[in-house]
């Protein structure tokens, strides 16, 4: 799928990228070693997101949307839920019984919180922000993505400045990891 435009269409763009190795996953049988290969691919794909999402979008929403702060603090509740079960399926082979509780709670976390967004936040973000605006979040999410984190740390800051100063780096040492492991590819 293409990336660009606004910071919706970015969001929404990553949302149906990872609901379509979600159906990856679902499409194979219980123990099928490609079902870890794609749920890394999507952890790696969701942290991403998170991240930027974190950075940007949030404090965006917090500042522009009425009643932002409840939102912002709502979804960042999510993020910390989602990204540890990430953390927990990241010790797990396709082949172990508890990846299929924890890919199948990841996936069912993630529809719920994709579904608020694309309900809730977004709508109310777009009335509450102009174009040029949207646009510009919309570029700074993309270049977050770019040096992100690639796999879950629970631990880490979800809030400005703190995140911004140290997913770059954490994202250099993921990518290194990954590229060494193989992590994410496929065979």
């Amino acid at each position: 799928m293409g990336h660009g435009g606004n910071v919706i269409d970015e969001l929404v763009t990553d949302h149906r990228e990872v609901e379509e190795l979600f159906g990856k996953i679902e499409a194979l049988p219980p123990g099928h070693k490609d079902r870890k290969v794609y749920a890394d691919q999507a952890v790696i794909e969701l942290v991403r997101h998170s991240v930027a999402e974190e950075a940007y979008l949030y404090p965006a929403v917090r500042e522009h949307v009425p009643g932002g702060d409840a939102l912002a603090d709502r979804e960042l509740e999510d993020h910390a839920t989602a990204e540890q079960t990430m953390k927990d399926l990241e010790g797990c082979d396709a082949d172990d019984a508890e990846f299929d509780r924890l890919i199948g709670s990841l996936m069912s976390e993630i529809r719920e919180h994709v579904a608020d967004e694309e309900r809730n936040l977004f709508p109310k973000l777009r009335a509450a922000c102009s174009t040029e605006e949207l646009d510009r979040l919309g570029e700074k999410v993309r270049q977050a993505k770019k040096t992100a984190p690639t796999r879950p740390h629970p631990a880490a800051p979800d809030k400005p400045p703190a995140n911004k100063l140290l997913a770059p780096g954490t994202g250099m040492v993921d990518r290194l990891r990954d590229a060494l492991s193989g992590r994410g590819k496929h065979d």
